[in-house]
This record gives structure tokens, C-alpha cells and sequence, in this order.
């Protein structure tokens, strides 16, 4: 998100000596995306940030494929998935590609022994349920239910959870995530007509700046190996920063649906995207106003892209029997549109309260083993009379 913030002291000049109180001097880091290319911000540590104690265990994560190339319509019942005291042990694949991981998770406790940084992956994180701080070197953002935090790759964090029923879906994305550039304009401004604006994103705040000597374990993902690495020095150690590249909260509350007289189709709903997916939210709105619309959505195909939903709260006039949490998977190759009797029970309705996630991947997704372990099996025949 292209918005310029800045925390705690930096010096006037990039690239300068900039000194402690004691005439000792701060260390400088680009954190930085794409090369030299991407965003990028400028942090100052009180200590430097490279100093490597030791590289303990590490373990593949990566997601177990059940089936790699697949067509049939899934549902997903997701809040099947058992919860866990640790946030990582409690991460669960569903839904992958070369592209995106997709899955769930349902830690019960805060991160407190570890901090962790996936170097692979932009994160995004849902919020379904549960409240809490996300905690950054550079700085804190607090989130709540219906929260998304986007967190870029590189960073270093942990979550604390003031809550323990909590529900997270959660995608890593291998290309960078951005807001929609058709509602941005050249400058990288939000325009009149985006569904939300900048006033909306929540930046970091209450820089944490902790100077400690000691055995600070960053579990680091890459390339699908979680690795324990132990720095010398406490991660938070940054006095200030400045710059492009942070992690930041959006509310799916704050999101301003567009309507019309007949219906939109769902790049109305677009909220995020990368080169190779886009994410949608489905929020309360207005029904479409012209005297003989049809508000549920019309039949169509999949051609390019695999759709994902992941349902939150309210009720879903398109589909019969859905859930909370559930997850329904309509792969390109077959046609997919409303429940029997959704499109007519929807004639002459006003208005929804459904609230949902969409994802639309471009390349096909693969389904992962502990998916089929929650998969109802027949949903793909729900369209049958």
C-alpha cells in the first residue's frame, strides 16, 4: 500500500551518520522488495541486525498434496479444523498452487517463546474471530474481528491474542499484494470511486524498541522449511523508520459495496490483488434497484480462474446449507452459479447481510490432504435437482 509513514527518530539525511545519545552509532536497513525496485522502508537499529548465533532445526511445511489436479466443486467445512495452542502448529494448508497457499488456522495462545518471518510469502491474514495486537519491528497494530493484515515478506513478527476462540484464514502470496491499481491513480492515490480509501488502512503504531542481549529465536520459512535461527539480539531493537514497506490492517466493515440497477458482477467487491489472484469482500449491501432485476448471481464459468469462498457471518441467498466458516472451491472447467431455488427465493429481496472472502486464483489450485479430511464429499452434486 503505497502510503508514506514513518515512526520514532530517523536522521534528516538517508544514508548519514546518525549517533546515540552516547556517540555510539545506530546500524541502518533497507527493508526493502523486488531488488531495489519495490517498496521499501529505511529502519535504524540500536543493534546490527545480522548477527547470527546459530541455525538450529528445521522442518518441512510444506502443504501435503491429495489431489493435484482436480475438478470437482468442494465445501470445506473449516471450522472442523481442530484449534491449537501454537499460532504455526495451528496453520493448516487447504487450497495450493505455485502461486498461493490458502488455509485456516485456530491458535489458542499468544506467540511468546519465538518470533517468526516468512521470507517467502506476502501474508494475509482474516480475522473470523478473536481480538489482539499484531507486534512488528515496526510497531504495533491492534485487530479485531473482520480485520485483514497484510503483512509484507521479510517481516518480523509475533501476535499476541487477547482472545482464545480464535479463527484466522490466511493466505501467503509468492507475488506482492497491492490494492487494486483501477482505483488507484497514477500517483498511487485511492480514487473518488474506490470502495475504500486511505483514512481506511490502519498503519503501525507504539514503536516498540527493545535493546536486549540474549537467545532470540526467529523461526524463518523458506522454501517451505521452517528454520530456528538464533540472533544475539532482540528483533524490535529499531529506534525509528521511515518508508513504503510495512505491515498494515484494513476492517472488511470499512469496505463500501457498489451497487447498481441490475447486478454487478463480483470485480465490484475487489479489495486486493497480486499478478496472479485477486481477494473480494462480499459485504451487507443494497440490492440491485431495476424493477425486474434478479439479485442472485447469474450462471457462469469459471474459464480463467479457480474460486474460492470462505464464509464469514450472515446469510448467503446464493447457496443452500452454508455455514460459518465454510469454504466452498469451484475450479474452472464446470459452470457453477446459485443453489436450486437461491435465484428465485432472491427476486424481490432488497437487501443481504452476507459477509465472505473470495479468492480467485488464476492458475488451478491443488487440494491438500488435510482438506479432504474436512471435505463433505458432495457438495459438487448440489446443483442437482
Amino acid at each position: 500500500m503505497p502510503i508514506y509513514h514513518e515512526l520514532g527518530k530517523i536522521p534528516h539525511k538517508r544514508h548519514t551518520v546518525f549517533k546515540k545519545p552516547d556517540g555510539k552509532y545506530y546500524y541502518e536497513e533497507l527493508f526493502g522488495t523486488e531488488g531495489f525496485h519495490g517498496m521499501s522502508s529505511l529502519l535504524y537499529h540500536i543493534n546490527r541486525p545480522t548477527q547470527v548465533k546459530s541455525i538450529g532445526k528445521a522442518v518441512d511445511v510444506s502443504p501435503k498434496i491429495a489431489v493435484e489436479k482436480n475438478i470437482r466443486a468442494m465445501l470445506l467445512k473449516g471450522f472442523d479444523v481442530k484449534p491449537t495452542d501454537d499460532f504455526l502448529k495451528s496453520r493448516t494448508v487447504l487450497l495450493a498452487n505455485s502461486d498461493v497457499h490458502l488455509g485456516l488456522a485456530a491458535p489458542r495462545k499468544s506467540m511468546t517463546d519465538y518470533f517468526y518471518k516468512n521470507a517467502d510469502a506476502d501474508e494475509m491474514i482474516f480475522v473470523h474471530k478473536g481480538k489482539g495486537v499484531l507486534h512488528t519491528f515496526l510497531g504495533q497494530l491492534p485487530f479485531d474481528y473482520g480485520d485483514y493484515l497484510v503483512i509484507p515478506r521479510g517481516m518480523i513478527y509475533q501476535i499476541e491474542f487477547k482472545s482464545t476462540d480464535n479463527r484466522l484464514l490466511f493466505l501467503e502470496s509468492f507475488a506482492p499484494i497491492y490494492t487494486p491499481k483501477r482505483y488507484r491513480n497514477e500517483f498511487g492515490q485511492l480514487l473518488e470511486h474506490s470502495p475504500f480509501c486511505e483514512r481506511d488502512i490502519r498503519r503501525p503504531i507504539k514503536l516498540e524498541t527493545i535493546d536486549k542481549k540474549g537467545d532470540f529465536t526467529i523461526k524463518t520459512k523458506k522454501q517451505g522449511i521452517l528454520h530456528d535461527i538464533v540472533y544475539a539480539y532482540h528483533p524490535f531493537d529499531v529506534i525509528g523508520w521511515d518508508g513504503y514497506n510495512y505491515p498494515y490492517a484494513f476492517s472488511i466493515h470499512d469496505f463500501e459495496p457498489i451497487t447498481g440497477r441490475v447486478h454487478q458482477p463480483p470485480p465490484v467487491h475487489q479489495t486486493f490483488e497480486t499478478g496472479t489472484f485477486v481477494v473480494c469482500s462480499f459485504c451487507p449491501r443494497l440490492y440491485d434497484y431495476h424493477p425486474h432485476s434478479v439479485p442472485a448471481p447469474y450462471n457462469h464459468s469459471n474459464i480463467d480462474s479457480d474460486e474460492v469462498l470462505y464464509y464469514v457471518d450472515g446469510d448467503f441467498m446464493s447457496r443452500n446449507d452454508i455455514k460459518q466458516g465454510h469454504i466452498t472451491l469451484h475450479p474452472k472447467g464446470i459452470p457453477h452459479g446459485p443453489a436450486p431455488g437461491a435465484m428465485e427465493r432472491s427476486i424481490g429481496k432488497k437487501e443481504t447481510q452476507e459477509l465472505a472472502v473470495m479468492v480467485d486464483t488464476f492458475r488451478p489450485l491443488m487440494v491438500t490432504e488435510a482438506a479432504m479430511k474436512i471435505d463433505d464429499g458432495k457438495y459438487y452434486k448440489s446443483w442437482t435437482e
